[in-house]
């Protein structure tokens, strides 16, 4: 069967690694009756991750001809002779629409249909989430044929959820298992300083007396208890004045150690203005105030550049890698690009992330912990913002956990943190509370069900 490359903008690439068999069309009957019957439609189908009714029923609209596919025989017809060119070239726009990544151009994707009934397609490569035209009359089709989901998203979420819990039951068992070993050591340790295990001398030789794990356990278990002890230790350098004067005076003599120790106290010393506006002489804050006080400015300045890179309109993954060139922490890059999505806004912040959830979605994609990012930089945002933005936090966070860019772990993890911190007086967990326990009742219903 011969076979070509997903997509025209890589039909010349040799290693392309997304393939599909060529169309095969037959014409049969005559007149009236005349019909294109689509012979390996099913397999084309197959290599494109769609049901073959999809490509059928689009031939269809686009012909303007009735269409029809079997899915008991697998037979696809079109009415009226069409030759394979036009209908390959039909396939080509299907795939474009239909299949490929609206960011990176994949044709890894999956068929969504969100709770407001819009088609979207999710990439497995880089994460984007493409918004289908719904003016197409294939949507309408797709949305009461709906494909089959390989599994839930709840059965993800219990799947990962069990994996966590059975990779926290190893570690436990790992720590218990380390308390065993020690237990042991330190019985044996024990006994052989009172004298109740003697080793004989043909035994210290390697003599025939005794096997061999007996001769080897006595070395072992020394070594053991140095390592143990090693382990024990936690290394500490004092780096005060006083301790380095004197590490100073034991390596150097009198002299050099006193100019050692002038050039060092004052470098410590603030600098002070020989002039001032009153007369009086005022210092100059060190050099960790002066970064305290131009932490805002480094927040504006990220907020700047994403906007100015949003602004341009670039790929999803062309995001990703400008998210991770910013400077900074990760916490205060992705507390920049939520105010720069979300700034200046005064009501309707669920449509705004609506709108914006790709840029949300790449942002969290970054790393496991990232989600925590996200909850703190709306929780951050709302303190600055107008108390709508409070509010609104759980009618954002129900449309990121419909989106996949929240899963309720973290939502309850960051809430219950947020109750036992120092900003436990915060409205927003009044807000949050509701949503956090409709999440936890929905989570019974799961692990119950």
């Amino acid at each position: 069967m011969a076979l070509q490359n997903i997509g025209a903008s890589n039909s010349d690439d040799a290693f392309y690694r997304y393939k599909m068999p060529r169309l095969i069309t037959k014409i049969e009957g005559r007149g009236n009756g005349i019909k294109t019957n689509i012979v390996n439609m099913v397999d084309v189908a197959k290599a494109l991750a769609r049901p073959a009714s999809y490509t059928t029923k689009y031939f269809g609209c686009e012909l303007g001809a009735q269409s029809k596919f079997d899915e008991k025989t697998g037979v696809s017809l079109v009415n009226g002779s069409h030759e394979t060119a036009k209908l390959a070239g039909l396939l080509e726009n299907f795939i474009k629409k239909y299949v490929q990544c609206y960011g990176c151009g994949n044709p890894e994707t999956e068929v969504l249909i969100t709770k407001t009934q819009m088609v979207q397609l999710k990439c497995a490569a880089c994460g984007f989430i493409s918004d289908v035209d719904m003016r197409d009359k294939l949507t309408s089709f797709i949305l009461k044929n709906p494909p089959e989901q390989k599994k839930g998203s709840k059965d993800k979420k219990a799947m990962r959820r069990a994996e966590k819990e059975r990779l926290k039951e190893g570690e436990a068992a790992d720590e218990e298992l380390k308390k065993l070993k020690k237990e042991v050591k330190k019985k044996v340790s024990s006994t052989s300083k009172d004298g109740h295990v003697k080793v004989s001398s043909t035994q210290k030789k390697g003599g025939g007396g005794g096997s061999d794990e007996d001769r080897n356990s006595p070395a072992t278990s020394q070594a053991d208890e140095e390592e143990e002890a090693d382990d024990d230790i936690q290394w500490h350098t004092d780096t005060s004045v006083e301790a380095a004067r004197q590490r100073i005076q034991e390596q150097l003599s009198t002299v050099t150690a006193d100019m050692v120790m002038l050039s060092t106290t004052e470098m410590e010393k603030p600098k002070v203005t020989s002039k001032a506006a009153n007369g009086v002489k005022t210092a100059v804050p060190p050099e960790e105030n002066v970064k305290a006080v131009n932490g805002n400015t480094t927040h504006e300045k990220l907020v700047k550049e994403i906007k100015a890179n949003l602004k341009k309109g670039v790929a999803m993954n062309q995001f990703q890698s400008f998210l991770g060139s910013l400077p900074g922490s990760a916490q205060e890059v992705m507390n920049a690009l939520y105010e720069a999505l979300l700034g200046g806004v005064e009501k309707g912040f669920e449509k705004e992330v609506a709108k914006k959830i790709n840029y949300i979605a790449a942002a969290v994609a970054q790393g496991e912990g990232s989600q925590l990012l996200l909850l703190r930089a709306i929780e951050e945002f709302c303190k600055k913002s107008s108390p709508s933005a409070t509010r609104e936090v759980p009618l954002v966070l129900k449309a990121l956990y419909d989106a996949d860019a929240l899963e309720e772990e973290y939502v309850i993890e960051w809430y219950k943190k947020g109750l036992m911190g120092g900003n436990k007086g915060s409205a927003i967990w009044k807000y949050v509370k509701p949503f956090v326990e409709w999440l936890q009742n929905a989570e019974s219903e799961s692990e119950e069900e």
